[in-house]
């Protein structure tokens, strides 16, 4: 009996060890320059996360240190915060395998979505990838173009019944719209499953659930970097319980989002299984036809090796990642560059005449839409300025040495060109930061100017070599861990725009927006905290 609590405080000693030797040894992180600890409890991060002041401290981040700057974790942690496009390389791409996903955040998507891409590591998450990277090629992606310009026209219809036949423009809450039209593509091209036939009024439960968890979450975001040392004693069962018994209202918010989303993933599952194994034409009755990513996967599932192959749980988790992961990601990007076209109305009336010539009232082709050059520009420009994920974490799994595209000056004066960088240290890596490096994109690199990308980019972005997997941009990362569904969002955008600027003009609201930052950035109207964009759209007339 006496070995319980022996093995008890064993584990305490060693938690305490894993948390606070980084506090009690000398570190080759302390020559760097960096802004001082806000409290000693958080250090810098509640000034990382903040979802309402965190933007002016990435900003004195990027425009105050060059690259890297040493920050102060939680209770005396020592933290990096890396935008250096060298540095960069080596954490996302030559030495992806050593910075790995931070604990918390593997085991908090865990929690939301179950052990898909965003819950996996190591060799786990490259035998998931190497499974699905083939079901998001451009030929899939070709296949559902159909599906798209569907989805598309029926939120064009929506959209317009809300506005009426008047020639004054209406307001409407344009977020709410694109998180349903989004949800709805991601359900008919991913899943082979219909959330939501956008026509009645009120969106979907399962899709105002889903909006609704970004500012469930931004309230314990700080809280959730616990959870690695949080020993996951008891069963599931007893965990929930003590769950549920914490009255806090983002936490249990965030719970019934994550009870939705697991209940609909196996329903949707569970369905498409009985389909598949009843034979091929079921499967083509179904919606998608058998095309969507879904479908292809659990085929491609049922063809792997033994040693390929995913257990039912974890595809399970795939469907629930690709809802989480998709629908808000892309329809707040959708929703930004609504905004953006509100307020340039020049911008706004150029891409309208470029999509109306090109288009003469019928569907683009998958070619012709991805070459129009003034669209590109739009979406490429927005999403280097307002990248909706702005930060991601990273954390050294050994010792190891992080080299710098220029060095920088130390605390005792000396040039650092490469930081030893100790094991267990968390790294802060400046996706908007590389984006908005004034180093790099030029004196004008908080402009929003699409047309920076219709003539060659300056040498300095070329010639910096940023390791992103889309245009020189960190937004959809790079390496093993860069997001798979990066071309589909760009269609599902692509479309969604040609579809709604052929037929509406938009109008900013008189209703001040802010733009919050939490894990995807997300719009508040009136200093309110339901995600919302509110917006005047007019009928297009010719």
């Amino acid at each position: 009996m006496q070995t319980i609590p022996v093995l008890m405080l064993s584990s305490v000693l060693w938690l305490l060890w894993r948390y606070f030797r980084q506090v009690l040894l000398k570190s080759p992180l302390d020559n760097l320059p960096g802004p001082p600890a806000q409290s000693f409890l958080s250090g810098n991060l509640k000034q990382l996360i903040d979802f309402r002041e965190g933007w002016k401290f990435l900003r004195t981040l990027t425009d105050s240190y060059p690259g890297i700057a040493k920050l102060h974790g939680p209770l005396g942690h020592r933290m990096l915060f890396v935008f250096d496009p060298v540095a960069l390389h080596n954490i996302i791409v030559k030495d992806q395998y050593v910075y790995e996903e931070a604990a918390w955040f593997i085991r908090s998507n865990r929690m939301v979505v179950g052990p898909g891409l965003l819950g996996t590591l190591g060799a786990h998450h490259r035998k998931q990838r190497k499974l699905l990277n083939p079901v998001f090629s451009i030929a899939h992606m070709r296949r559902m173009m159909p599906i798209f310009y569907q989805v598309g026209h029926k939120l064009a219809d929506a959209i317009e019944k809300d506005v009426g036949v008047g020639s004054v423009a209406v307001e409407i809450d344009l977020l709410s719209w694109t998180g349903r039209a989004a949800l709805e593509m991601i359900g008919q091209a991913g899943l082979g499953y219909s959330f939501d036939p956008l026509v009645a009024e009120a969106p979907d439960d399962f899709a105002t659930a889903i909006k609704s968890f970004a500012p469930a979450v931004a309230g314990i975001n700080f809280w959730r970097r616990l959870l690695p040392y949080l020993p996951e004693w008891g069963s599931p069962a007893l965990r929930r319980k003590i769950v549920e018994s914490i009255p806090h209202e983002g936490l249990q918010k965030a719970k019934s989002i994550v009870d939705t989303i697991y209940r609909r993933s196996v329903e949707i599952y569970e369905e498409k299984k009985r389909a598949l194994e009843e034979g091929d034409e079921k499967v083509t009755r179904q919606i998608g036809e058998g095309k969507d990513i879904m479908s292809i996967l659990m085929r491609a599932n049922m063809a792997a090796s033994e040693e390929d192959k995913l257990p039912e749980h974890e595809l399970t988790a795939q469907m629930s990642t690709f809802i989480f992961a998709g629908m808000d990601t892309t329809s707040n990007a959708l929703a930004i560059i609504f905004s953006l076209l509100a307020e340039h109305p020049d911008v706004q009336s150029k891409l309208r005449d470029e999509i109306l010539e090109v288009s003469n009232g019928e569907d683009l082709d998958h070619d012709t839409l991805v070459s129009l050059p003034y669209l590109d520009a739009v979406c490429r420009e927005t999403l280097r300025l307002h990248a909706p994920v702005a930060t991601m974490f990273r954390e050294a799994r050994q010792d190891i040495v992080l080299p710098l595209s220029k060095p920088v000056r130390g605390v005792d004066g000396s040039m650092i060109s490469e930081v030893v960088v100790p094991k267990d240290t968390t790294i802060a890596v400046g996706l908007l930061a590389a984006n908005t490096n004034r180093a790099i994109w030029g004196k004008d690199a908080l402009e929003w100017k699409p047309e920076r990308w219709l003539s060659p980019l300056p040498e300095s972005v070329t010639e910096a070599k940023i390791p992103g997997v889309y245009s020189n941009l960190m937004t959809f990362l790079g390496g093993g861990r860069a997001c798979i569904g990066f071309k589909f969002s760009q269609l599902e955008m692509k479309i969604i725009i040609c579809l709604l600027l052929a037929k509406f003009t938009f109008a900013p609201s008189e209703t001040p927006i802010f733009w919050n930052l939490a894990t995807v950035r997300y719009p508040t109207a009136g200093g309110g905290t339901k995600a919302s964009l509110p917006i005047k759209v007019g009928l297009y007339r010719a």
